[in-house]
């Protein structure tokens, strides 16, 4: 029996949606099953032969679990050493340089020293540094943010240098991006599985959380390609088989905010019954296909286009 097995945390709905529609499909050799772990050995497999984690950006413990799991053979979503390695920052740079559209980012060192540094430990860095080049680059208003993401926490709208030196005093050692802002005329987040499966959701990142999938922006056939082109050639660059790709369209011109997402916001009470819906029948196949090519102790990880 092949297995299928979700790892997540406080969320239900989703994962309790998966298993359901994979078991519900009456597959004779294949079940989907709530991960259970108990003594983690090196170099033992798991029972599983698919993992989706949905937490382990959370939970250290578990994203070493599933580096153990992907070196003895099982398929991990998504890739938990390119996971621990990606960040925000990063995905900025690699945009611009297979021509995806961003706004103006530069990456802050964080405003208290991480503990067990002294000065001398930042002997390289430039003190104080050219903020008011830094300024210009960006503008105002602009938006600060942890580069290592986080869930819309420790976000900030920053309408002058003044409120962006008392904002970021209150970030003590995260490392934090300062973004130019993007006024647009509409906005998209966009669920990409597997590569090639693509759903384009109107968003509106300024309504009250439950409401942001409530949003009525209808982008024309010739704007739907070009969101679709510039998801998947980020997600071929990055290799994630589930990530989330959020984009603000100004002048005609899709910018891509956010794009580093491997556990995404897939609950039924915020992104709505339709896209929970979509989401579930494509993930569950996905995840149905993974199984069915396991092969038993084998390192089993998907790399993106950047990495090889």
């Amino acid at each position: 029996m092949l297995k299928i097995g979700l790892l997540f945390g406080q969320e239900r709905s989703f994962p309790e949606a998966l298993i359901e529609k994979i078991n519900g499909l009456g597959l004779p050799n294949i079940t989907a099953e709530k991960v259970h772990i108990d003594a983690v050995v090196q170099g033992k497999a798991t029972p599983y032969a698919v993992i989706l984690d949905r937490i382990s950006q959370d939970v250290p413990f578990y994203r070493a679990y599933l580096k153990n799991a992907s070196l003895t053979g099982t398929y991990v979503v998504n890739n938990p050493f390119w996971w621990s390695a990606d960040e925000k920052f990063f995905n900025n740079c690699l945009a611009t340089k297979i021509g995806v559209p961003v706004p103006n980012t530069v990456i802050l060192p964080s405003h208290q020293m991480p503990a067990g540094t002294t000065d001398k430990s930042f002997s390289n860095l430039a003190y104080p540094l050219d903020w008011e080049g830094i300024f210009e680059y960006i503008g105002f208003p602009a938006y600060m943010k942890p580069h290592s993401g986080g869930g819309w926490k420790n976000v900030y709208c920053l309408k002058s240098k003044e409120e962006f030196f008392e904002k970021y005093a209150e970030t003590n050692e995260l490392v934090m991006l300062l973004q130019e802002e993007i006024k647009f005329t509409s906005y998209f987040r966009c669920y990409c599985v597997g590569g090639h499966e693509v759903r384009i959701m109107p968003y509106e990142p300024r309504n009250p959380h439950h409401l942001r999938y409530v949003a009525d922006f209808k982008p024309s056939k010739t704007l739907l390609k070009t969101m679709k082109d510039i998801v998947l050639k980020i997600n071929h660059e990055l290799g994630y088989d589930l990530n989330t790709v959020e984009l603000a369209v100004r002048d005609g011109i899709p910018y891509a905010i956010d794009f580093c997402n491997p556990a995404p916001d897939a609950d039924l009470k915020s992104v709505g019954e339709d896209n929970f819906k979509w989401i579930v029948d494509v993930m569950s196949k996905f995840l149905v296909d993974k199984a069915k090519a396991f092969v038993p102790n084998q390192p089993n990880i998907k790399w993106g286009n950047f990495i090889k």
